[in-house]
């Protein structure tokens, strides 16, 4: 297993420590779980990043790398977003409610997404990430991370819900591009 591929077993690894320090109750403040929860997510975000790049320039690219990676990504960005609904819910963010339809339509997308490298992988064909889902990505990425930041502020809850739509918007546009760009996977089921 190479480096990036590491990384992202690392990522997946983080998305468990996260579950475990945000919705298990250890005795400690909120802000203080919610700072650890961040900083859990920051870097699992930033693996995301660090082991593409590396993937590329050290030429690591691997189909295990290719299924891997989306998916980590798809269980980071789910599992935060859950966690943020219902913290959320029970009026214990500053950043307030994510709307929970938000994330469905995240979630579906995903599932979407997911069936067609599942048709595509029954052909031998790996499909990797488009252009589109990387922003979509780095834009829930950014949207999590400010819903999880501990501090009360107007602007920072402007921002928190144009973020949240930004990432609808931006999960719908990718999910059509990349259904429209691989379309012959279907034809070919």
């Amino acid at each position: 297993m190479n480096i990036a591929n590491k990384l992202t077993l690392l990522r997946i690894i983080l998305v468990f420590v996260f579950m475990g320090v945000i919705w298990i109750p250890i005795g400690l403040p909120m802000e203080v779980v919610l700072w650890i929860s961040l900083a859990i997510f920051v870097i699992a975000s930033l693996t995301d990043f660090l082991d593409g790049y590396l993937a590329r320039k050290l030429n690591l690219v691997t189909n295990l790398g290719k299924f891997m990676d989306p998916l980590a990504d798809k269980m980071l960005v789910a599992t935060a977003l859950l966690a943020i609904v219902s913290l959320g819910d029970k009026g214990i963010l500053p950043m307030g409610s994510f709307p929970a339809w938000i994330v469905v339509f995240i979630i579906l997308r995903e599932f979407m997404v997911s069936g067609l490298r599942l048709v595509a992988a029954s052909q031998n064909l790996v499909l990797a990430a488009n252009y589109w889902g990387k922003i979509k990505t780095t834009v829930q990425m950014i949207t999590i991370i400010v819903y999880l930041l501990p501090i009360q502020n107007t602007l920072l809850s402007t921002i928190a819900i144009i973020l949240a739509y930004a990432s609808l918007v931006l999960t719908l546009v990718s999910g059509f591009i990349y259904l429209w760009e691989n379309r012959k996977v279907f034809a070919e089921s």
